[in-house]
């Protein structure tokens, strides 16, 4: 049975079991000094993390089979242009030592993804909102960027899941506050990124807590890591919410904060999903989903997901299209 068909409730109990504390997903790296700016570091899972540009990725050899799944003229041409937004968020998508080579568990599944498509995979690094600007265009073939598949979103974008959304509430070290659901965000001062799906969690969740009598969250808006870790560890907020990739790769390289409860991207009601993004109907998503699952079958997914620490977001099977964050409203 795939996750996308487990009833509400059971994937209601999916969700809260999804409430950690602390523990190996992934977060914002820094040597130390809490801006974001990746320089050396261990994953959660312990595992030495190589941030040069000589990364070593894991490879894996074609499938001819899958590859004639490929829209011919992406086939012909003999390349995939994957879109991404790398800013300072280790593991996801960030720079290596060198500023300016691109590397990331991202990054390596696109390029295993290439590899059994037999395509040479081309990087572009652009802001958020032009990645989908790219995909609309036709300008980019695919994005692996950390998207989380939403009802909104599936009627422009098709999707291939290759990673659970996992979000996080980080905070200071050292503390006895623990989230693990609305009510204990309730009179908090909370930061986090706009036009997120973490956002539209973060603002939900207020709602409820609203109608409950409850006090409301104060939201912070923050899109630079430098900024959102100053107002962290300063005590401007009380707690950041984003991936939790980012969050305990950043948490393990500081030592002064810590992840304090970890939340389906999707919300109580869906298990949220990361996918590889395509324009509608491009017809690369049949291809795309093929790769990963041939990536999760020849063992080489995993290896990727071990060398960032993110083993616990795996996904057993690619889907297409799967139920998605809802619509809000």
């Amino acid at each position: 049975m795939t996750l996308s068909r487990r009833t509400p409730a059971a994937v209601a109990a999916l969700a809260a079991a999804l409430v950690l504390t602390a523990c190996g997903s992934a977060s914002t790296a820094g040597g130390g000094d809490g801006t974001g700016t990746a320089k050396a570091g261990t994953a959660p899972n312990g595992i030495t993390v190589n941030l040069t540009p000589d990364q070593k990725r894991v490879t894996t050899p074609k499938v001819d089979a899958v590859a004639a799944l490929l829209p011919e003229e992406i086939r012909k041409r003999g390349t995939l242009q994957v879109v991404g937004n790398a800013g300072t968020v280790p593991p996801l998508e960030f720079t290596a030592t060198d500023d300016k080579t691109v590397i990331g568990v991202e990054t390596d599944i696109a390029e295993l993804v290439g590899n059994v498509l037999g395509l040479d995979v081309q990087h572009n690094t652009v802001s958020w909102e032009n990645v989908f600007v790219g995909l609309d265009s036709g300008k980019y073939d695919v994005g692996f960027t950390n998207i989380t598949v939403t009802e909104a979103r599936k009627e422009k974008y098709d999707f291939a899941t290759y990673r659970l959304d996992i979000l996080g509430f980080e905070a200071r070290k050292g503390g006895s506050w623990k989230v693990t659901g609305p009510k204990d965000v309730a009179g908090h001062v909370i930061g986090t990124s706009s036009g997120t799906n973490q956002e539209k969690l973060l603002i939900s969740w207020n709602e409820q807590n609203v109608k409950a009598g409850l006090k409301p969250v104060d939201i912070k808006y923050y899109q630079n890591s430098s900024d959102y870790y100053l107002a962290l560890t300063s005590g401007r907020i009380d707690a950041w919410l984003g991936p939790n990739p980012t969050e305990a790769f950043h948490a393990a390289q500081t030592g002064e904060t810590e992840v304090i409860g970890t939340y389906s991207g999707g919300g109580a009601d869906v298990l949220g999903k990361i996918a590889a993004t395509t324009k509608k109907d491009s017809g690369l998503v049949k291809a795309l989903s093929g790769a990963v699952n041939e990536i999760i079958r020849n063992g080489t997914y995993a290896q990727v997901l071990k060398r960032w620490g993110l083993g616990e977001e795996a996904v057993q099977t690619s889907e297409i299209n799967p139920p998605g964050l809802p619509k809000i409203g």
